[in-house]
């Protein structure tokens, strides 16, 4: 009997560090060792805590690459109402900010925003976070003209927060370039030769 209690008690401890790392990357991470990431927003209070049953949203991103490529889905918002997905740099106004997408809340209180944004890396250099924060706010409150791009109101209850901060890396991949011969074509992934005439 001890012996079998000692087994159920390895195995319980063993099990418990295999999954509290897997929970305590929160919902937003790295899909497996993909170029994939997730973000998750939520509605905060004053606290910056989580607001049980608020609006939120989910945002799927490349990690990397040329432009910062994403799609992102908010749920439970005021129907109408139009919205900016950015990238916000601290300090206050949020001077270098990045306007990522807009879009308008649709009947069911979702919205959809897709882009490809020249970004370079994020955070920017005069970001004091070690990562970027994204948010969604009120498209009234952000100022999104090419000159000067920053916040010009504060409407925190109607905005959707980070879950955590995120980074990307704006590398310039570039692609192999495999030269064909003069005589040959390409269909799927054979060579054929050209018949000749």
């Amino acid at each position: 009997m001890h012996k079998k209690l000692t087994i159920v008690i390895v195995i319980t401890f063993v099990l418990g560090l295999l999954v509290v790392p897997a929970i305590a990357k929160g919902p937003s991470s790295q899909a497996g060792k993909s170029n994939i990431g997730h973000l998750y927003l939520y509605e905060k209070d004053a606290d910056w805590e989580i607001v049980e049953g608020g609006a939120w949203g989910k945002t799927k991103y490349d990690l990397s690459g040329s432009t910062f490529d994403f799609v992102f889905n908010g749920h439970d918002l005021p129907i109408g109402q139009e919205y900016t997905l950015i990238y916000y740099p601290d300090p206050w106004p949020g001077t270098g900010l990045i306007c990522l997408g807009s879009g308008t809340v649709n009947e069911y209180g979702d919205i959809h925003i897709k882009e490809s944004v020249d970004t370079g890396d994020l955070p920017i250099e005069t970001d004091e976070n070690d990562g970027a924060k994204i948010w969604l706010v009120l498209s009234d409150d952000v100022n999104c003209s090419e000159e000067l791009c920053e916040m010009v109101a504060w409407n925190p209850t109607a905005y959707l927060f980070e879950y955590d901060l995120i980074t990307f890396d704006a590398s310039e991949e570039e692609e192999e370039y495999i030269p064909l011969e003069e005589d040959t074509k390409v269909k799927g992934n054979s060579k054929e030769k050209k018949d000749k005439k």
